[in-house]
């Protein structure tokens, strides 16, 4: 049996073994233990390894091969969205409601049981928000939040964590509004992680990981 790298809280954030040793099956599980601390996440992300595991799971470390990402410039807008967009009834923000967003990706949803966003992953993201780590995009109906995404940004990637959305469109209308603004914000590449049918339909494709290591700042 294929072992894994059992991290320890108190070992130092960066102790990561390479992504080269992650596993085929489960595709991508890398290591397992450790924290959530804003440093050891930091660590994690400029390697390309991002947590993922359930509720009464140890935290799971993962770098899968090839990762799911979408280029800005291929993003799908699709003609039922173009018309959203136009029509001016869904509106956007930048960080004005980050903890609010985190608690929709993390509600239940049909058809799914419990939630990955636990109260230590909802902490730590909140914590990595009040650093200017990581950020959210919120879309509003008449003065209400209907949907919106968060992510972590690192150099020129946005590793996009989770969306959610209350009515139709209102995830895409974020996902446009974060292409929209990756010009200004420096990002070549948002980091899709997993494949999905709705990230597809969105644009997102595989890349092979050492090409999408190449886009992540070196490790100090």
């Amino acid at each position: 049996m294929t072992r894994i790298t059992w991290l320890r809280p108190q070992d130092p954030p960066d102790r990561f073994p390479p992504v080269s040793q992650a596993l085929d099956d489960p595709a991508g599980l890398l290591a397992g233990g450790g924290d959530l601390s804003p440093e050891r996440l930091l660590a994690a992300y400029r390697r390309g390894i991002f947590p993922w595991f359930s509720e009464g799971q140890p935290v799971l470390w993962w770098s899968p091969d090839p990762r799911e990402v979408l280029f800005p410039a291929e993003f799908r807008l699709s003609r039922s969205l173009a018309k959203t967009l136009r029509g001016g009834r869904l509106t956007t923000t930048r960080d004005c409601a980050f903890e609010a967003v985190i608690d929709g990706c993390a509600a239940p949803r049909p058809g799914a049981q419990g939630t990955w966003i636990t109260p230590d992953m909802r902490e730590a993201y909140v914590l990595l928000h009040q650093r200017g780590i990581a950020h959210s995009i919120e879309t509003w109906e008449a003065g209400e939040l209907v949907g919106g995404l968060y992510g972590v940004a690192v150099g020129r990637v946005f590793c996009g964590e989770s969306m959610f959305s209350r009515r139709t469109d209102a995830s895409k209308v974020a996902m446009a509004a974060l292409v929209a603004a990756a010009p200004r914000q420096g990002y070549e590449l948002i980091d899709c992680q997993m494949p999905s049918a709705h990230l597809r339909s969105l644009g997102s494709r595989p890349l092979p990981r050492e090409r999408f290591l190449a886009y992540l700042p070196h490790p100090p």
